[in-house]
C-alpha cells in the first residue's frame, strides 16, 4: 500500500521535470536561433529591395550590392527626412500597432484598410550621375484575406513603375496569390501612377483601359477581383496625401 500511494507523486515529479527540461530546451533554442532568424530576414529584405530596383545580381554578396541603396526614414506628414532610426530594419507591422509611433487613418481616407499607419516610413533611393534614378517605397494594404506587403520601385520623379514585388500576403493560391507572379508584375513596368499634377490615376481592372488611358492601366487578375481592388486602393493610398504624396511632391520639386 505505501508503494501504491507513492506512485502518483513519482509520476507527477517525473512529468514536472520533463516539462521543465523541455521548456529550457525551447527557450534556449529561441535565444540561440533568434539572431540567425533576424539576419536571414534582413538579408531577404535587402534582396527584395535590390531585386525590385533592378540591381540584384545572384552570386554576389548582398552587403556589397546593398551599398548602392540609400535608405531613409520619411515623416509622411511633412515629406521630410527623419534623422536616426534604421530604415532597413524598420518593422512596418510593429510600428503600425504602436500608438507612440503611428497615427490612426481616418475612416473616409482608409481605402487600403490599414486602420493605422506609422508616422514615418522607409524610402530607398538609387542615385546615378544625374541624381536620383530609382525610388523604392514599401506599401501595404488589405486584399481578400490578409494585409499585402509590397515594394514599388519608381523612376526618379516618382511617377512611373520600374518594378513591383509582393513579399508577404495570404491571398488565395492560384488566384489572388498571383500578385507575386512574374507574369502579372511585369505588366506594371513603365506604367504611370500619377499625372503631371501629382494626382494618382493608376487603375487595375478587367478589360479596356479607363478614360485615364492605357498608360495608367494594369489588367486585373482573373478570378481575383477583391485582391486586385485591394492592390489598386493600396497604391492610391500610399501615393496620395495620406502616404508618400508630400514626399514625392518634394522629390519632384527638388526639395528632397
Amino acid at each position: 500500500m505505501p508503494r501504491d500511494k507513492e506512485r502518483p507523486a513519482q509520476v507527477l515529479l517525473v512529468a514536472t521535470l520533463v516539462c521543465v527540461v523541455c521548456a529550457l530546451l525551447v527557450s534556449t533554442a529561441v535565444v540561440v536561433l533568434r539572431p540567425i532568424q533576424d539576419r536571414n530576414a534582413l538579408l531577404q529584405r535587402q534582396r527584395d529591395i535590390l531585386d525590385v530596383a533592378g540591381l540584384y545580381q545572384p552570386g554576389e554578396g548582398l552587403a556589397s550590392q546593398f551599398e548602392k541603396i540609400e535608405p531613409h526614414l520619411v515623416d509622411l506628414s511633412s515629406g521630410q527626412y527623419v534623422e536616426g532610426g534604421d530604415a532597413v530594419r524598420f518593422d512596418i507591422a510593429k510600428q503600425s500597432r504602436d500608438p507612440r509611433s503611428s497615427v490612426p487613418v481616418p475612416g473616409e481616407a482608409d481605402i487600403a484598410k490599414i486602420h493605422r499607419r506609422p508616422a514615418a516610413m522607409p524610402v530607398f533611393l538609387v542615385r546615378g550621375e544625374s541624381g536620383i534614378e530609382t525610388v523604392v517605397l514599401p506599401v501595404h494594404g488589405y486584399g481578400l484575406w490578409s494585409t499585402m506587403y509590397a515594394y514599388v520601385a519608381l523612376d526618379g520623379r516618382g511617377e512611373r513603375v520600374k518594378g513591383v514585388t509582393f513579399y508577404s500576403h495570404a491571398e488565395t493560391p492560384g488566384l489572388g496569390a498571383e500578385i507575386e507572379g512574374e507574369r502579372w508584375r511585369s505588366t506594371w513596368i513603365g506604367k504611370r501612377l500619377v499625372d503631371d499634377q501629382g494626382q494618382v490615376r493608376f487603375d487595375i481592372a478587367k478589360g479596356a483601359a479607363p478614360a485615364a488611358g492605357a498608360d495608367y492601366h494594369v489588367d486585373a487578375l482573373s478570378g481575383a477581383t477583391l485582391t486586385s481592388n485591394g492592390v489598386e486602393y493600396m497604391i492610391h493610398y500610399w501615393l496620395g496625401e495620406q502616404g508618400y504624396g508630400p514626399y514625392l511632391d518634394r522629390l519632384r520639386s527638388g526639395g528632397a
